[in-house]
């Protein structure tokens, strides 16, 4: 149950969380807008589209990467100015244990992580969808990476799909293969010489075609000149399509299913789609992590006060930022696993934050 020190502590974590997010939200719009008004007056975009769906989704995205920071600034805001205040002290005087006192920041700390963790998995990417249509729509036309020429996928265990060159503006292909293997050895093959998607049907249409098939020394043949063949793969025009920022406008459930299916066409491409999954829980336990060292660098009265421990507070948040992302970088190039890479910044910060509460003002 909490108690009334609970309560007046919590109290001060939630409104200084929210109050820092509210603060750092305005500044990154106004930087944002300054940025993109030339955009917003020469494109067709909407007044509607950047109030209702650009904006609200661009906030919900910058705090959900900064959610972290936001609590351990925070956490060193408030406690800074209880330590200052001599509140702290006397905390300690009236018999509190410091493990006592760190319980409503644990509970502050589980909530904030709570709506991180349902944000990241699922709401946050929702909304990605909505501001990154937008960004690709109206800013970054050329955004898309998606492969378009000579062109291998594993579209089942023993299918594989092979497409000289893709037209993404009217799902159309060229020189259109599809190979069927049977105990590792090709069972049939066969060519087109274009296929396009109907969208209405979910299949690709072949033009063209050739069906060869093997059977030992047999070997069987349809020609198919002039003709068309319908034929339904595991294979969409959204999967030529790849965006800088796609792993970001995927939900977990999505993330999870695209990884898993690229590895089983044997597409190599996946890396950044695991950092992303793992990324979105190492967030969450982010935040315990750094609540503990806000609270056991704040918690002690120095000389300098708010403004020094702000300072070795901003210093950490820019040390655990900078190693974040050098630990995305080695996992998105393969120098390490991507599991590792992400909790890598987070078991070094749990490090720190044994050390500090083990050396804290008890």
């Amino acid at each position: 149950m909490l108690k009334t020190l609970d309560r007046y502590i919590l109290r001060k974590f939630m409104t200084t969380f929210f109050f820092t997010v509210l603060i750092f939200m305005l500044i990154a719009i106004v930087i944002d807008f300054s940025e993109k008004i030339e955009k917003f007056i020469e494109e067709p975009i909407t007044q509607r589209e950047i109030i209702l769906e650009y904006y609200p989704n661009f906030v919900l995205f910058i705090a959900s990467l900064l959610w972290p920071l936001f609590t351990l600034i925070a956490v060193i805001f408030f406690t800074s100015r209880m330590a200052t205040n001599s509140e702290i002290i006397s905390i300690f005087n009236a018999g509190v244990s410091y493990r006592r006192f760190m319980r409503p920041y644990i509970v502050g700390a589980t909530f904030i992580a709570l709506l991180n963790l349902f944000g990241n998995h699922y709401f946050v990417p929702m909304g990605n969808k909505k501001m990154l249509r937008i960004v690709y729509t109206y800013f970054d036309k050329d955004n898309d990476k998606g492969k378009t020429q000579n062109v291998h996928l594993f579209v089942a265990p023993n299918k594989k799909v092979f497409i000289e060159f893709y037209r993404k503006r009217d799902t159309t292909a060229r020189n259109f293969r599809i190979e069927q293997f049977k105990d590792n050895q090709l069972a049939s093959l066969l060519k087109a010489e274009s296929a396009r998607w109907d969208g209405k049907t979910k299949q690709w249409r072949l033009s063209n075609y050739e069906i060869h098939t093997f059977d030992g020394l047999k070997e069987g043949l349809i020609i198919g000149q002039g003709q068309e063949l319908d034929t339904t793969l595991n294979l969409t025009p959204d999967d030529f399509v790849d965006y800088k920022e796609q792993h970001s406008m995927m939900t977990t459930a999505e993330l999870t299913k695209y990884i898993r299916n690229q590895k089983n066409r044997g597409v190599g491409n996946t890396k950044k789609y695991e950092v992303e999954l793992y990324r979105r829980t190492a967030d969450a336990f982010t935040i315990f992590i750094l609540t503990i060292i806000g609270m056991s660098i704040a918690a002690r009265k120095v000389r300098g006060g708010i403004g020094m421990h702000l300072a070795i507070g901003i210093l950490l948040g820019a040390i655990f930022i900078f190693l974040s992302r050098f630990s995305i970088v080695f996992a998105t190039g393969n120098v390490v696993p991507p599991l590792i890479g992400i909790w890598m910044p987070n078991l070094i910060f749990a490090g720190i934050a044994i050390y500090l509460v083990a050396k804290a003002q008890k």
